[in-house]
């Protein structure tokens, strides 16, 4: 389709500054947002360049919904801070409104599972003081007369939820930056970005060039949506986003509409916005149009509606609300939008570019995800780090293979921009670019039954199926764009029997699990990342780096995490001390010095990475951090028979004396060397095996073969899941995020109080332990049998106290296990004592059910289990258990 061009006006609206300490680039949402929380947080020599006039890009055309309850802990805060800030702080700093509509929400169910969804948003709401109620049918009818209500399950309505005014919005915002300090420039298109190499090989931001002027900045910040990209390639940053065509339609005048609620019909893929005494209709489609040539002189343009592609929305409106069929349409509204691959933002310091910020690909979001965004990235760039957990938006949750993968953007895209309106399962997994990284036992575990969920583009094993192989298949579009979709999916047929929000088909996850615990298990975790730290100042960044004491003697391995400033979790691992000696690799580093392995969850391998690269860089350390992880697989055998398997193929003593917990060595298995550790992820006896890519299934095998006179079996992460809810072993980014200290986590072991070594987030921890804890986590069980997923709102003694950030079935115990993070709601200390003098109840869906707090974790409390020490009486255990 053709776009209608609108000309440029000449020349910027103010003279451009020399210099300035930071420069926002896209004066949409973002930009606008942006600017004005840096100058709000102090920083006021900055300055907001915009090619056009403000909200030229997508802005300006935005339906402006704002939806207070989202399946997120965070976007839930995110959208409450956009709310504040356009409904009242904009207009007591200014004097202007915004153009804020208080109209209300209203979200609508078909059929139980949607309600079901809405009804954990309900539950989630109440921590957050967020008013929603469930609507009957009939009340909804009362509520929206014009509202067909014939074939609806129930609704959710939010009566504060509302609708912003785009260019209401970003003019105040500019006004409020501009009465701070900051320079807003229209008219001012950027040319290009000058890059500077450091003395120590780092590239940084030094200039943003335009038509009209250079400025010299140490930061430039890309809130130039679907641009964005070509704004990253001028300083040789990737932006992994792709533009479509996304359109609505505004009517002519209805009666009655007046004062009504915006509606989100999810299953009919459509939204009706009020807008005055009309309706804006719009939604997602299975088959969107991509945008692939952008243009640059695209401002306050159009592009003619697809009718064929709009169709579908038309219908689901009009079966909600009849009246549209009898109304006309006054204008279309077809315009560009960024969606990226998990239809989440792009945010946060790029990893090739020090200084080059993101905050682009809002997915249709921009406007009610901006305002709380916005002030995550200005404290982003101000402190080093976002004030949340701001991991599902950070850049470095992708790896840097796919960044620049076109096939995996736009496959992935797609799907995201499709299922957009899905109902948001827990153990969803997408279909489109799969199979992108495979490891070396990846074709032997599919021939199993292995149902693979995929992560930072590798494929790891989540559960095994008994009814033979179900591999994954290339992406069919969902039939999308004539293409022919894929017939009698195995792997989609499984996962569609997982969507759901009862209990999924648990019993192979519970043969997995209840085998470990018993017998033996082989979990492949060869996705995970394997990183070397070596060089002249490897033990003073180890120092610094790492919660824990990880300078043990060689030979040494510990569990620990690594912190910021502020003393958030910004990873957990496990780091071993190498033997100096000759360079085996991949199985030992070059170099005669201090050396150190680090184990780190794969999915979040980049995010690691780029941490420790950045705590270098910022600590000037003279170290080489090399990555390992494509080089090598690893296979964890755990459980009571884990020895006797292990020891058959190994040619190392495995006894308690000989190889105590926490301790690593290179041995041969088979005749390959692999490096083995004696760690759990599980709770029990068991050992890591880490081994070059060649001899991955030689050893493999050899591990089956031995194991089979045990009954061993292969596990996934499903069962790992459970196993480790069950033994109280965190997971990063569920239990432990970076706006969760270890103290508050239950980890203060990972870290050297003790000591007198220095370590980043030090100082904040002394803090707070001298303060004592506002908030900590606390372990759950529940008598019933009762589905629970995370965001179930926890009450003490009536009063709502925090939400489960983790839940799942603990099979050895068997009870529902859930953790969450409590506050003291007068702000107080949350001690033993608090814990164990409260009432606790658990919310799901609106249903309260008691449920028992647990200081340490319900199974093996005095980890006898990972020393080896199993009850004399054990089979018999086993025997009871298995009935």
């Amino acid at each position: 389709k053709k776009s209608k061009k609108c000309t440029f006006t000449i020349g910027p609206t103010k003279p451009l500054p020399k210099s300035a300490e930071a420069v926002v680039i896209g004066g949409g949402s973002l930009g606008c947002q942006t600017v004005y929380h840096l100058a709000k947080m102090g920083m006021t020599n900055v300055v907001l360049l915009e090619r056009d006039r403000l909200t030229a890009g997508t802005t300006w055309h935005t339906a402006g919904l704002l939806w207070q309850l989202r399946p997120s802990d965070v976007e839930v805060e995110l959208l409450a801070h956009t709310r504040q800030v356009i409904s009242h702080d904009l207009e007591q700093e200014t004097g202007l409104e915004t153009g804020w509509i208080q109209n209300g929400g209203l979200f609508i169910a078909s059929n139980k599972q949607r309600l079901d969804e809405y009804k954990r948003l309900m539950s989630l709401g109440k921590v957050y003081g967020i008013e929603s109620h469930v609507l009957s049918p009939a009340e909804t009818k009362d509520l929206y007369p014009l509202m067909n209500v014939d074939d609806l399950y129930g609704t959710l309505y939010v009566p504060k939820d509302g609708t912003m005014d785009p260019a209401g919005t970003c003019t105040t915002l500019s006004r409020a930056a501009t009465a701070r300090g900051a320079t807003v420039i229209e008219n001012c298109p950027v040319t290009g970005i000058q890059v500077s190499t450091d003395d120590m090989g780092v590239k940084r931001v030094k200039a943003v060039e335009t038509l009209h002027g250079t400025i010299q900045t140490p930061v430039v910040v890309n809130c130039a949506g679907v641009w964005a990209a070509k704004l990253g390639e001028m300083a040789g940053v990737k932006v992994p986003l792709v533009a479509m065509h996304h359109a609505y339609v505004v009517t002519e005048r209805i009666e009655g509409i007046q004062n009504m609620p915006n509606v989100r019909d999810h299953d009919a893929s459509v939204y009706l916005r009020l807008q005055g005494d009309a309706l804006s209709v719009g939604g997602y489609e299975q088959n969107p149009v991509f945008w692939d040539k952008v243009s640059d002189k695209f401002a306050f343009s159009l592009f003619d509606l697809d009718w064929d592609v709009f169709m579908q929305h038309i219908e689901g409106a009009i079966n909600r609300v009849p009246a549209l069929e009898q109304t006309g349409i006054k204008s279309t509204v077809c315009g560009p939008e960024s969606f990226t691959a998990d239809h989440k933002p792009l945010m946060g310091e790029a990893p090739e570019v020090r200084g080059f910020f993101l905050g682009c690909g809002f997915n249709s979001a921009g406007m009610m995800l901006g305002g709380g965004c916005g002030r995550e990235l200005a404290h982003w760039i101000i402190h080093g780090r976002p004030e949340k957990d701001m991991y599902g938006y950070d850049i470095r949750r992708f790896h840097h293979s796919l960044t620049d993968n076109n096939k995996w953007i736009r496959e992935r895209s797609h799907e995201s921009y499709a299922k957009n309106y899905s109902v948001v399962f827990p153990f969803d997994e997408p279909l489109a670019s799969r199979n992108m990284r495979t490891d070396p036992f990846h074709k032997v575990l599919t021939e199993q039954g292995c149902v693979f969920q995929e992560r930072h583009g590798w494929e790891r094993p989540g559960w095994f199926n008994q009814d033979g192989a179900a591999p994954v298949l290339d992406y069919d579009w969902y039939g999308a764009y004539d293409i022919s979709k894929n017939q009698n999916y195995k792997y989609n047929e499984l996962l569609g029997k997982e969507y759901t929000f009862d209990y999924p088909p648990h019993h192979h996850i519970k043969n997995e699990c209840l085998t470990c615990r018993h017998g033996v298990s082989v979990f492949n975790m060869s996705y995970f990342g394997k990183f070397y730290l070596t060089g002249p100042d490897a033990k003073k960044a180890a120092d610094w780096l790492f919660s824990a004491d990880v300078n043990k003697i060689p030979g040494s391995t510990v569990y620990t995490c690594m912190l910021n400033k502020r003393g958030g979790s910004e990873a957990d691992l496990t780091v071993s001390r190498l033997e100096a000696g000759a360079a085996n690799l991949p199985l030992a580093p070059e170099g005669n010095g201090d050396a150190y392995y680090l184990a780190i969850g794969g999915g979040v391998a980049e995010h690691n990475w780029n941490h420790i690269k950045t705590v270098l860089q910022d600590e000037g350390l003279n170290c080489q951090l090399t990555d390992y992880s494509e080089d090598m697989g690893m296979i964890s055998i755990q459980g009571p028979k884990s020895r006797e398997v292990l020891q058959e193929i190994l040619d190392t003593d495995l006894s308690n004396e000989a190889f105590p917990f926490s301790t690593h060595k290179v041995c041969n298995a088979v005749g390959h060397k692999v490096r083995a550790m004696r760690l759990s992820f599980v709770g029990e006896l068991g050992w890591e095996l880490h081994i070059p890519k060649d001899s991955c299934l030689p050893v493999y095998q050899a591990v089956m073969a031995a194991g089979a006179k045990h009954s061993i079996i292969n596990a996934g992460y499903r069962a790992i899941d459970s196993l480790s809810i069950e033994k109280g072993y965190r997971h990063w980014h569920a239990d432990l995020r970076p706006d969760d200290t270890p103290l508050e986590a239950g980890l203060a072991f990972t870290c050297k109080m003790k000591s007198t070594i220095p370590f980043l987030g030090r100082a904040s921890l002394e803090k707070q332990k001298a303060e004592g804890l506002r908030r900590r986590i606390v372990c759950f069980t529940i008598d019933e049998k009762v589905p629970m997923f995370g965001l179930e709102a926890i009450f003490r003694n009536g009063v709502p106290v925090g939400h489960l950030r983790r839940s799942d079935y603990g099979f050895f115990i068997d009870k529902q296990i859930g953790y969450g993070y409590i506050r003291n709601p007068d702000g107080g200390v949350v001690n033993a004592d608090f814990i164990k003098s409260g009432k606790f109840t658990l919310e799901r869906m609106g249903v309260v059910y008691e449920a028992k707090p647990h200081l340490k974790s319900p199974f093996d409390p005095s980890n006898n289990r990972v020393k080896g020490i199993y009850p004399d009486n054990y089979h018999n255990v086993y025997k009871a258990n298995a009935q």
